[in-house]
């Protein structure tokens, strides 16, 4: 848009007048003649008169390039967290990861970790200790509403601050301290050396933690053990830098406190950062043009990246008016999108290495009894579900999806798992009913799910298997996600809705650090459990589970490898059936043609890869 101004000479005997019309912003100044003094006689009276030549027309510059903005769309309900300590689910995830850079990065592609941050690295002979050497060229980086451009973040002297060794050893002492109360610190204390004293408290001084900067670009961390994933571990999200200076204050900077991640505060480094937050509403990034780029992570080609949190029936209805570039459509509109001629076109296929899965807390009863759990898990007609409700994934029989390093595979495994099996689900649910002296019809149990249409819909259809199967009444109860989370972690139901993506392509990422002591979901399913005598201990079953992850995190024998992941399965899902798993993911989205993609098996988009086509 451009300012247009209109001068005219009213007259020699009158004071110059000017009018303006500002209508539109001002374009670049256009340079006039200098005003003239000219004398004029009127009566005999000499008077001087200031003149303003008459202007050139102004013509509109012709308008630059289209800004390129990819348009998404998120679950209804707010993001968590973006604070890099903090966060703990998918979306949040991503949007740190294009914000930020880990030291390595796992290709979306084909799964291989890859340098980011850093440009190479050394392992010492104990095969714990990896030196990494940091690129030297990537400043820390803010959006100025002002100008409306990312701009550089500056020290107490002025001069660009750098991202550093310095940065990522405050991130994971940051992550690591209990002040924090980061729900990743477990998975920081299973990779890095001595952040399990710091956290728990055994230790108050960070500097025992296996993280230290030999110089500013030099980075030594001290792994856990030599373990065949630790160069993924070295990438994950709650190690990438953080600002100090912004989130503690300094010299020339007000602690922003856990305001860091809000709109006018965060910095970050990436190929792009936050330009604004509306909490509840929608999320935008923008590129970040002090980003230097490389093969790994090129520079970006899109301009703005901005997510809306609405529920899939609404994105639809956005994209089908092209103001969604790329939706999840409700699976109950499968048929459809399928059969349209334009629709059908725009299908792209979705590959994440994930499980979706119920959990069951063992505490409360009934599903404190194993043979509950079993039944219910056994009752649950997958091949049915994926057929009928979802449109999407593949039957899992057992937690690690079969794509992860590691991982026993349908073809190496065909007999592992649970397997749907009505009869034998209510052969288990008798004994027990028998036993307890109750009715199938009068067990209170509630399943709790994300509001979500498809959870929705996945909860609907399992609920009557289980009354058709064994009779009984399940109550289902929806949260918004953030509700959700708090309330599945307070344990006050039977059965949550969960879903594991990777993290990094391993099946130690799947087992052992989401049931392994302080894993993610153990505040779900408080396993382990002894039904019988209604007391949580470590019993022999748990026992061997977590020994056979042990083992299997550093056995370097393929086959063997997996042979030990898929005795821990058989206990969990089977044995102690403390997770029901569904489906492993696979799916499909529809994207506009005039948007060039990179797909993903990760779970994560690499967006500075993607593109926008003149449309």
């Amino acid at each position: 848009m451009t300012r247009k101004q209109l001068w005219t000479v009213i007259s020699l005997l009158l004071a110059a007048s000017m009018l303006l019309t500002a209508c539109q912003p001002a374009p670049t100044p256009i340079t006039t003649s200098e005003p003239q003094i000219i004398t004029q006689i009127v009566e005999g009276t000499p008077r001087e008169i200031i003149v303003t030549p008459e202007a050139p027309a102004v013509t509109e510059e012709p308008a630059g390039p289209q800004k390129k903005v990819l348009r998404l769309h998120w679950l209804t309900g707010d993001i968590p967290s973006l604070d890099t300590a903090l966060a703990w689910d998918v979306i949040s995830i991503q949007i740190i990861d294009t914000a930020t850079v880990g030291l390595t990065r796992q290709n979306e592609q084909t799964g291989e970790v890859e340098l980011a941050m850093a440009t190479d690295y050394e392992v010492a002979d104990d095969g714990v200790t990896y030196t990494f050497h940091l690129r030297d060229d990537v400043p820390w980086v803010k959006y100025d509403k002002i100008s409306d451009s990312v701009v550089q973040v500056m020290d107490c002297e002025g001069n660009p601050r750098m991202v550093t060794a310095h940065d990522f050893v405050y991130a994971i002492h940051r992550t690591a301290n209990p002040d924090t109360a980061a729900d990743y610190a477990y998975v920081l204390g299973m990779a890095v050396k001595g952040v399990n004293e710091y956290n728990s408290g055994e230790v108050d001084d960070p500097e025992t933690i296996g993280a230290r900067a030999l110089d500013d670009y030099t980075l030594e961390i001290t792994f856990v053990e030599p373990a065949v994933y630790n160069l993924n571990l070295a990438g994950l999200w709650f190690m990438h830098a953080m600002p100090s200076w912004l989130i503690e204050g300094d010299d020339c900077t007000n602690a922003a406190g856990g305001r860091w991640v809000e709109t006018g505060f965060y910095q970050g480094y990436g190929p792009y950062t936050l330009k604004e937050w509306i909490h509840d509403a929608e999320l935008t990034l923008i590129k970040n043009p002090f980003w230097p780029g490389n093969d790994v992570v090129p520079s970006p080609k899109i301009d703005e990246i901005n997510w809306r949190f609405i529920d899939g029936t609404a994105a639809m209805n956005e994209y089908e008016v092209d103001n969604m570039d790329v939706v999840s459509f409700p699976s109950n509109q499968y048929d459809r999108v399928h059969s349209d001629p334009e629709l059908s076109q725009q299908i792209s296929p979705t590959f994440t290495l994930g499980t979706e899965f119920y959990a069951f807390n063992t505490q409360l009863a009934p599903t404190n009894d194993v043979r509950v759990r079993r039944a219910l898990s056994m009752a649950i007609d997958r091949a049915a579900l994926i057929e009928n409700v979802t449109k999407s994934g593949t039957e899992a029989h057992w937690f690690v999806h079969p794509g992860v390093a590691g991982a026993p595979k349908p073809e190496t495994h065909p007999d592992l798992g649970i397997q749907y099996d009505p009869e034998g689900a209510k052969a288990l649910m008798d004994e027990y009913l028998a036993e307890t002296g109750q009715n199938a019809a009068d067990l209170a149990i509630v399943l709790m799910f994300n509001t979500s249409e498809g959870h929705r819909r996945n909860a609907e259809a399992i609920q009557q298997m289980w009354a058709e199967t064994l009779g009984v009444t399940v109550t289902l109860v929806n949260q918004e996600f953030a509700v959700f989370r708090a309330t599945r972690r307070e344990g006050a139901e039977h059965i949550y809705r969960g879903s594991w993506v990777q993290d990094y392509p391993d099946a130690n990422n799947f087992l052992f650090e989401v049931f392994s002591p302080g894993g993610a979901y153990q505040d779900v399913v408080n396993w382990p459990f002894d039904e019988k005598v209604g007391t949580s201990y470590n019993n022999p079953l748990y026992d061997e589970f977590v020994s056979l992850l042990e083992q299997a995190a550093v056995e370097t024998d393929p086959v063997a490898r997996a042979d030990l992941y898929a005795q821990a399965e058989h206990i969990l899902v089977v044995e102690e059936a403390v997770v029901a798993p569904l489906y492993w993911y696979s799916g499909e989205v529809l994207i506009k043609p005039w948007v060039v993609d990179t797909p993903s098996i990760t779970g994560y988009d690499r967006f500075e890869k993607w593109d926008i086509l003149d449309h």
